[in-house]
C-alpha cells in the first residue's frame, strides 16, 4: 500500500503539455504571455476586473495590507482559526494582529464579534486600520454581515480566500467581497503553481501597483531606478503556465472533492462522537479538505488517537488549525473570544481529501477512523 496523503498535487498530460509549451517558447524567466494569460483568466473566473500573478499567497496578503493602508502602530482584525501567514503579513507592515474567534455554525470568523468589535473601538476612536477574513478549509465565510459592518464604519475588508478557489456565497465567487482578494497555489491546495498565488482587486489603480510593488519597484527608466521599497514577488511564466492548466480542470477537482466529502459523510454517519464541520447554507465550498471533531467522551477514542493510528497505516492527516491567539508567536496580541476555535483545534481533525484520492485509500481511511470509535 502506498502512502496516502492529505491533499497532495495532481498534475497530468494538460499541466506537462503547457509547461513544456512555455518552455520551448523561451519564456524562462518572470513575466511572460503565460503569465498575462493566466491573470486574465483568473480575474475572469472568480469575477473581478484584475489579477495579480505572485510568488506566494503570502506576498498576495502583504502587498493587499500595504495597499489598502496598513501600517506601523494599526491593529488588524484577523481570524484566530487560520494558517499563520494571514497573521504574518500583518507583522511584515508593523501592525498588530487582534484575533477574533470563529462562529460555531461555521467555522469561520464570527460576523456577530466582528461588527461588535468595530462598534466598540469607533466608540473609542480608535478603529483597526483593516478587517482580513478567511474563507475556511474551502467555505466563504458570512460575508453580508461582515461587508455591512466594514461599510459603516468605512474599514477595508481584505478576503484570504487561499483556501477557497472556486467557493461560492450566495452564487458569488470566493475572493470577490473584499477591496482586495489573495489566493494560494500552494502544492497541497485544489490547483498548484507548485508555489504561487494571486491578488485580485476591481481597481485597476491598484492592480499596477501591486504589479510595480511586485517587481522591486521599478521606475521606467532605461537604467535601474528606484523611489520605492520593492519587493520580488512576481510568479514565473513556467509556473503561470502550469497554474492555467490547474485553472481549466478546477471544477473538475471541486467535483470530485465533493464526491470523496460526501463519501466520508455517508461512512461515518452514525459514528458515536464524530462531527463535520458544518457546511453554511449561504454558499457553496470547493470541499478542499474534509475536517471532523472527535468527542472523547461520546467516541471512545480523541483526535490525536486517530490521527496516530491513521499515520501508523501511512495515512497523513492533520490537526485543524491552531487558533493564532494560542501561538507563542503571538502570546501578547489581544483576542476576541476565542473559545469555538480553541475548542474546535481540541477535538478537530483533517482528513486526506486530494482530488485523485481512490475509493479504496479513502476506505483505509474510514476503517481506521471506525476501528476506534464506538459503534
Amino acid at each position: 500500500m502506498t502512502r496516502v496523503y492529505l491533499s497532495p498535487p495532481e498534475v497530468g498530460a494538460d499541466e506537462r503539455r503547457m509547461l513544456l509549451e512555455a518552455f520551448d517558447s523561451n519564456w524562462i524567466a518572470p513575466l511572460g504571455p503565460d503569465v498575462d494569460a493566466f491573470e486574465e483568466e483568473f480575474a475572469a473566473r472568480v469575477g473581478v476586473g484584475h489579477a495579480v500573478a505572485l510568488s506566494s499567497g503570502t506576498a498576495a496578503l502583504h502587498l493587499a495590507l500595504l495597499l489598502v493602508g496598513v501600517g506601523a502602530g494599526d491593529d488588524v482584525l484577523v481570524p484566530s482559526f487560520t494558517f499563520v501567514a494571514t497573521a504574518n503579513a500583518v507583522l511584515y507592515r508593523g501592525a498588530t494582529p487582534v484575533f477574533v474567534d470563529s462562529a460555531a455554525g461555521t467555522w469561520t470568523v464570527d460576523p456577530a464579534l466582528v461588527a461588535a468589535e468595530l462598534d466598540r473601538r469607533a466608540a473609542a476612536g480608535r478603529l483597526p486600520a483593516a478587517v482580513v477574513t478567511v474563507d475556511l478549509y474551502g467555505q466563504s465565510c458570512d460575508y453580508d454581515p461582515l461587508v455591512a459592518a466594514c461599510e459603516r464604519h468605512g474599514v477595508p475588508l481584505v478576503e484570504d480566500a487561499a483556501e477557497a478557489l472556486g467557493a461560492t456565497y450566495r452564487g458569488r465567487a470566493a475572493g470577490s467581497f473584499g477591496r482586495m482578494g489573495v489566493f494560494s497555489f500552494n502544492g497541497n491546495k485544489i490547483i498548484t503553481t507548485s508555489g504561487g498565488g494571486m491578488l485580485v482587486t476591481a481597481s485597476a489603480e491598484e492592480a499596477d501597483r501591486a504589479r510595480y510593488l511586485a517587481t522591486q519597484a521599478r521606475e521606467p527608466f532605461p537604467h535601474y531606478e528606484h523611489t520605492t521599497l520593492g519587493y520580488n514577488y512576481r510568479l514565473s511564466n513556467l509556473l503561470a503556465a502550469l497554474g492555467r492548466a490547474q485553472l481549466a480542470g478546477l471544477d473538475s477537482r471541486i467535483t470530485r472533492r465533493r464526491a470523496i466529502d460526501a463519501r466520508y459523510r455517508e461512512a461515518l454517519d452514525g459514528v458515536p462522537g464524530i462531527a463535520f464541520m458544518p457546511v453554511a447554507a449561504y454558499g457553496e465550498p470547493n470541499h478542499w479538505l474534509t475536517c471532523v471533531t472527535i468527542d472523547p467522551a461520546l467516541s471512545g477514542t480523541d483526535r490525536e488517537t486517530v490521527r496516530l493510528a491513521l499515520e501508523a497505516e501511512d495515512i497523513e492527516s492533520r490537526p485543524t488549525w491552531k487558533p493564532l491567539h494560542l501561538q507563542p508567536l503571538f502570546a501578547d496580541s489581544p483576542v476576541v473570544g476565542g473559545a469555538v476555535c480553541a475548542g474546535i483545534f481540541d477535538h478537530g481533525l483533517c482528513l486526506p481529501t486530494g482530488s485523485a484520492l481512490s475509493e479504496a485509500d479513502q476506505a483505509r481511511v474510514v476503517g481506521t477512523v471506525r476501528g476506534l470509535a464506538r459503534g
